[in-house]
């Protein structure tokens, strides 16, 4: 009971820190103090074997997914392809579907690979420029953003990002594993989204609210984009190479077939780039992979110290014997472990190697087991402590959580949770669908 209890504090502890900005190192050392001396665990050992344990391997397993999908993300960034593709979607979709057509530019420049930090930040100027252009009030860009960036697209199949990744490896699926439901669940996620993100922002126009820009908004942009449909090559190669097979086999690995995508994207796209600034640019790159992996690994540390306590395996026996399908379980587990560790691929990192083996000895096809990890982890990891939450709300949109967050939670929780379950009913009827 004590432990439980300490695992409950640390995680309050944990949500609370991150919202007032303290450093997620500072706060998962000392969140993994709370766990250690609550659960039975040596101090030292809890952050000398645990802890570290935990920070190393999910770093050697992870590295250079993220350093290809940064190296990807800065291509477009600096070419300007990310801002042609999502302007490109704006323009097809017009006005009526102005509101919509935000997250569905994040979400396709996100399932090429383009990481959700990227992707935000490429499109929140013309989510600025919409939302100013159709009078909606400011508030709702980060949920406009995140929805796009962190549920459909993030866990859809075939997507080569690392919420695919984790459970590929751990469970030796491909990336498109599971996909008629993946696809189903993705696509309810989609409309669901885009139908809650109408109401809300029509509910807010009725009570009055309406765009009022802040000091900081640049509404000035001249520079020269490259073609919208040359700028997506690179992203339609990107996902062929990974998904289509030769026997049996993807062409490319994940990581190989992304930074072959980055280098298509510096060749086709060099003309919108200093080539001077490369090397630079690419130092960038290596920096910002391991500032953004080495966050994760922190989190992932303080999820090994919790694995580690006396409370952790009374509470993973609860989940995987859960009344019901065991897909349940699946996805129960995985999105408290995601909640916990306030990242999606943190808690796929714990979740996956921990649930995945207890499920395939029970003989559950292991691409369902994959795609309902990846579903489910894109639902309690949006809690208002998610890096990624924090960074897009506060720090590029300017908003705070109080204003903001609502329509993020019901956007980036609640309906990814909605779609888990349409994935856990599916799969539970329909276990052995390709």
């Amino acid at each position: 009971m004590l432990s439980l209890v300490g695992i409950i504090i640390a995680l309050g502890l944990l949500m609370i820190l991150v919202m007032k900005g303290v450093n997620i190192f500072i706060i998962a050392i000392a969140c993994s103090v709370v766990v250690a001396l609550t659960g039975g665990i040596n101090l030292y050992d809890a952050l000398k074997s645990n802890y570290m344990e935990g920070f190393v391997g999910f770093l050697k397993n992870n590295f250079l997914i993220f350093l290809t999908g940064t190296l990807m993300g800065k291509m477009y960034e600096v070419t300007n392809g990310a801002k042609a593709i999502a302007k490109m979607i704006v323009r097809i979709f017009g006005a009526k579907m102005a509101l919509i057509s935000i997250p569905l530019a994040c979400g396709i420049i996100s399932y090429g690979g383009v990481s959700a930090f990227v992707a935000s930040f490429a499109v929140f100027p013309i989510a600025i420029e919409v939302f100013k252009e159709a009078d909606l009030p400011r508030r709702f860009i980060p949920a406009a953003l995140t929805f796009g960036c962190s549920t459909f697209a993030m866990v859809a199949p075939g997507a080569p990002q690392i919420h695919n990744a984790i459970p590929a490896q751990v469970l030796g699926t491909d990336l498109m594993a599971g996909a008629v439901i993946g696809f189903t669940s993705c696509a309810i996620i989609l409309l669901l989204g885009a139908f809650l993100l109408y109401r809300m922002v029509n509910k807010a126009k009725a009570n009055g609210e309406h765009f009022v820009a802040k000091s900081m908004d640049n509404f000035q942009e001249d520079t020269e984009l490259p073609n919208g449909i040359m700028a997506l090559i690179p992203l339609i190669i990107t996902i062929i190479l990974i998904n289509f097979k030769v026997d049996g086999n993807p062409l490319l690995p994940l990581e190989a077939g992304v930074f072959v995508g980055s280098i298509l994207v510096f060749i086709i796209l060099n003309k919108y780039q200093d080539n001077k600034r490369i090397l630079d640019n690419v130092g960038e790159v290596c920096k910002t992979s391991i500032f953004s992996i080495s966050n994760t690994c922190a989190v992932v540390g303080f999820g090994a110290v919790v694995q580690a306590s006396l409370a952790f395996p009374v509470a993973v026996n609860a989940m995987v014997n859960i009344p019901g399908p065991e897909f349940v379980g699946i996805a129960v587990g995985t999105t408290v472990i995601a909640g916990i560790t306030g990242s999606a691929s943190g808690g796929l990192g714990i979740a996956a190697p921990l649930l995945g083996p207890v499920y395939l000895a029970r003989n559950v096809a292991a691409g369902a087991i994959h795609r309902t990890m990846s579903i489910s982890s894109a639902a309690l990891d949006s809690l208002p402590h998610n890096g990624y939450i924090v960074t897009v709300t506060n720090g590029l949109c300017n908003e705070t959580h109080k204003d903001a967050y609502g329509p993020i939670f019901w956007l980036t929780v609640v309906t990814p949770a909605v779609g888990t379950i349409v994935a856990v009913v599916l799969f539970s009827m329909f276990p052995m669908l390709p």
